[in-house]
C-alpha cells in the first residue's frame, strides 16, 4: 500500500522520538515529509538512511499527504490540522486540542483501539498522566468494574518541554553551587522541591491537568460514572512520570489476580517485589515503551479497593509511542477494509 507521511512538529521532544519509532518499528511509509515550525525549517533529519530537509508547516503543507502523525501544541493543532482533512489527510494527533470533542476518538490501542474506526479525520492521543493509568484501569475494569479512582501524579519535567528540561538542570547546578534560582519555565523552583500545580486553574480547586484525567478516562473507558480524583504534582525528576494509584471496583480483586490481569494485558509490565526492593522507578523506565506496574497491594480501608504504583515514559507511551502505534493500526485497519482510507469531511474543529 502506498502510504505517505507527514511528521508535524518533527524537530521537537516528542517529534524527535516519533522519528526514530517510525524508523525502529520500519513504519510502512513509501514517502515522508518532516514539518515543523518556521524557526526549525532547513535543518535535516536523518531518516532511513538520509537526511531530509524539515519543512515549514503552513496550511498548504499537506497536498498528497495520506497521513500526518502530529505533536504541536494546542494552537498549532486548532490552526493546521483541519487543513490537513481538508486535503484528504487522516491525523494521528498528540495535542489537547481535540481530545474531548464527541467527534474524534481519542485512543489508546491496547485500551480501545475499535474506536480508530469511527475517525472523522483526527485521532487524538490522549494525556501522557492519563494514558498510564487508563493502561491499568482498562483490565481492572473489564474484569470487576472500576467506580472510582484516586491517583496522585509525580510528573517529570520533560512532559513541560526541552526548556523546563533544561531549568531543571539549571536549578539543580545553581542550587549545588551555592547560586540564586530564577524560576522561568515553573511557577517556583523545582529542583529540591515538588510543585502540586500542572496546567491552569479549574472549577473546584482543580487544576487543567487533573481535570484532563477525568474526563479523558471515562471517555476512553466509555463509561461516564467512573469517579475520579487526581493530584497532579510536578517533582525534580528529568524523565518518566509516577503515579499513585487507589482503584474501588464492584467486585474485590485480589493482588494475585491483579497481577494476573496485568501481566496478560499488552504494554503492561509487572514489577513487583517488594521483599527485594524491585518496584518501578522512573530511572529504570525511562527509554522504555510498556508502563510499569509495582506495589501492588489490598486498600485495608475499603473492602473492594486496589492500590499500586505505576511508571511509564511520558515521552514514548505518553506520546510519542502511542501516536505511532495508532498510526500502525490505521494502516492495518485501511489494509484490511476496516477503517475507511479517508474521510469526506472533519467535523472536529472545535476545541476540548
Amino acid at each position: 500500500m502506498d502510504v505517505r507521511l507527514a511528521v508535524v512538529g518533527a524537530t521537537g521532544n516528542v517529534g524527535r522520538i516519533m522519528v526514530e519509532l517510525l524508523e525502529r518499528r520500519e513504519f510502512p511509509a513509501t514517502h515522508v515529509r518532516f514539518l515543523s515550525s518556521k524557526r526549525s525549517a532547513g535543518t535535516a533529519i536523518r531518516f532511513r538512511g538520509r537526511d531530509h530537509v524539515v519543512e515549514e508547516l503552513t496550511t498548504d503543507s499537506f497536498a498528497g499527504v495520506d497521513l500526518a502523525v502530529a505533536s504541536t501544541p494546542d494552537d498549532v493543532a486548532r490552526d493546521f490540522l483541519p487543513h490537513a482533512v481538508r486535503a484528504g489527510a487522516v491525523v494521528v494527533d498528540e495535542s489537547g486540542y481535540f481530545r474531548m470533542n464527541p467527534d474524534v476518538p481519542l485512543v489508546i490501542p491496547e485500551v480501545n483501539g475499535h474506536a480508530i474506526a469511527r475517525h472523522k479525520g483526527i485521532i487524538a492521543s490522549p494525556n501522557c498522566s492519563t494514558t498510564q493509568m487508563v493502561q491499568c484501569l482498562k483490565p481492572l475494569h473489564d474484569f470487576a468494574r472500576v467506580r472510582r479512582v484516586v491517583v496522585s501524579t509525580y510528573q517529570a519535567a520533560s512532559g513541560a518541554g526541552l526548556k523546563a528540561s533544561e531549568e531543571l538542570d539549571a536549578q539543580a547546578h545553581a542550587m549545588l553551587h551555592g547560586q540564586p534560582v530564577q524560576p522561568k519555565e515553573f511557577a517556583h523552583q523545582l529542583a529540591f522541591n515538588c510543585i502540586p500545580h500542572i496546567g491552569g486553574m479549574k472549577d473546584g480547586g482543580f487544576t487543567s491537568e487533573e481535570i484532563k484525567m477525568v474526563l479523558e478516562t471515562r471517555k476512553m473507558l466509555e463509561d461516564e460514572s467512573i469517579q475520579v480524583c487526581p493530584t497532579c504534582v510536578r517533582i525534580p525528576v528529568a524523565n518518566g512520570h509516577s503515579e499513585s494509584i487507589v482503584v474501588e471496583t464492584e467486585r474485590k480483586v485480589t493482588v494475585e489476580k491483579a497481577r494476573e490481569l496485568f501481566a496478560a494485558t499488552p504494554g503492561l509490565a509487572v514489577v513487583d517485589d517488594l521483599a527485594n526492593k524491585k518496584y518501578p522507578m522512573p530511572k529504570d523506565c525511562s527509554g522504555r515503551d510498556e508502563t510499569f506496574v509495582g506495589r501492588i497491594r489490598i486498600d485495608p480501608s475499603h473492602p473492594t479497593s486496589l492500590a499500586f504504583w505505576c511508571v511509564s515514559d511520558n515521552l514514548r507511551k505518553g506520546a510519542a509511542t502511542n501516536a505511532v502505534q495508532i498510526a500502525e493500526a490505521l494502516i492495518q485497519g485501511w489494509q484490511s477494509g476496516a477503517i475507511p482510507r479517508r474521510a469526506a469531511e472533519c467535523l472536529a474543529t472545535a476545541g476540548a
